[in-house]
């Protein structure tokens, strides 16, 4: 072989030497360059994080050198655009509105914030709602239906003559020319489906359903139940259309008496303050007031004069057909075996209320799990009748002694 084709193929062999390493040090720098891309775009989303950690330190900052505002309320609205206050410390102001608040939001009783040199109205603030009215039982349109209530037809009738009409179908008695009644007082023995009454009227006409027990208002400081009671209204509207539910009304209901102690006389308050909401209510409005109460003997008379609680409607004790219908209702959903009878449950069960016999179809449910069964025999039920029913008839002289 000459000496110029060794010199040749030397030349190719470095020639491929550098190729490759061109080839693998380009490689190299692009996987440098991904690596430094990479590095970058965490450099940047580290950046943006500090820098919306500055701005809100910032406002933070701008926050805290303001001046603290006062809190008031507003008493009216003058003709010349001013406004008269009274503050968080007691004494009231004539002061002016800046021009960026809407008139439509200055209302009486509106709570504002007022600037602390001059003491113009800067603010307004929500409402101040006490915790006890946010943590009411409220409910968006319950479940419970008419289907759900047996027994008590002519009671159902009146109160969807009562609450369900005025909200439903107001028009009708504006042709007439009538009222609807304000308030709907339900009175009876315990366990008769009062609640149940009102939670259907509410799930009929799609309204919120607030309940508020009547011992919930009595409170421990002077004018503090009587407050509630104009928030509680307050909130019924905010939610309306409302069905607002006062269960066990005698705790603030009970006669007036002219010898009183200092905690009934705050009870008084708080009646009063009912009172004189109900007089204030639009009878065609979207809130309707139903009360309800096992001691109907013991109410103050002003509750149930014409305009306040002027429908009264008792719930009785069910008699033998109502009580097949309520056997009915509970059981539609149980595993029942041919051996059981209603009739002779119905015969079993005299004196008994609703929520007896609901308490019956559940104690035979529970007799049956505990046998490991997967349907109820008349054994079951008679077991139950026993449990309840000794129970009702050992209660019967504390029921009978309301009344009779």
């Amino acid at each position: 072989m000459t000496p110029e084709v060794d010199q040749e193929d030397e030349s190719k062999d470095i020639a491929e030497k550098d190729r490759s390493y061109l080839l693998s040090y380009t490689r190299h720098l692009e996987r440098k360059i991904r690596t430094l891309e990479t590095e970058k775009q965490l450099i940047d989303n580290e950046r943006m994080r500090m820098e919306r950690e500055i701005a809100s330190m910032r406002n933070d900052l701008e926050q805290m050198k303001r001046s603290p505002l006062i809190t008031g309320t507003l008493v009216d609205l003058l003709d010349d655009g001013r406004a008269i206050v009274r503050s968080s410390s007691g004494p009231s102001f004539v002061v002016n509105v800046i021009k960026s608040i809407s008139k439509d939001l200055l209302k009486p009783n509106s709570r504002v914030a007022l600037n602390q040199r001059n003491f113009a109205i800067v603010e307004v603030l929500p409402q101040q709602k006490d915790p006890m009215v946010s943590a009411m039982e409220v409910e968006d349109a319950p479940e419970v239906s008419y289907e759900d209530i047996g027994g008590l037809e002519e009671q159902i009738l009146e109160l969807r003559e009562t609450v369900e009409l005025p909200l439903t179908k107001p028009e009708l008695f504006e042709k007439v020319g009538i009222s609807p009644p304000k308030g709907v007082m339900l009175y009876g023995p315990p366990g008769t489906g009062k609640t149940l009454l009102a939670r259907a009227v509410a799930h009929e006409t799609n309204a919120t359903f607030i309940r508020v027990i009547g011992s919930e208002l009595v409170q421990k400081f002077i004018g503090e139940g009587a407050r509630l009671v104009r928030e509680i209204f307050e909130f019924a509207e905010e939610r309306s259309p409302t069905i607002l539910f006062i269960d066990e009304l005698d705790a603030i209901g009970s006669r007036r008496l002219d010898i009183a102690t200092s905690g009934d006389r705050e009870v008084q308050r708080t009646l009063m303050q009912l009172l004189s909401n109900l007089d204030g209510f639009d009878v065609r409005g979207n809130v309707r007031v139903i009360a309800a109460t096992n001691r109907p003997d013991i109410l103050d008379p002003a509750l149930l004069r014409p305009g306040r609680f002027d429908r009264v409607i008792e719930i009785g004790m069910p008699n033998a057909k109502a009580r097949k219908e309520i056997f009915k209702i509970h059981t539609r959903k149980m595993a029942l075996d041919d051996t059981v009878d209603l009739d002779v449950l119905v015969s079993m069960t005299e004196g008994a209320s609703g929520a007896d016999i609901k308490n019956i179809c559940t104690e035979a449910g529970m007799f049956a799990v505990r046998q490991d069964k997967d349907h109820i025999s008349d054994t079951e039920f008679k077991k139950a009748v026993a449990k309840v029913m000794g129970k009702v008839k050992a209660d019967t002289g504390t029921k009978e002694h309301f009344f009779t």
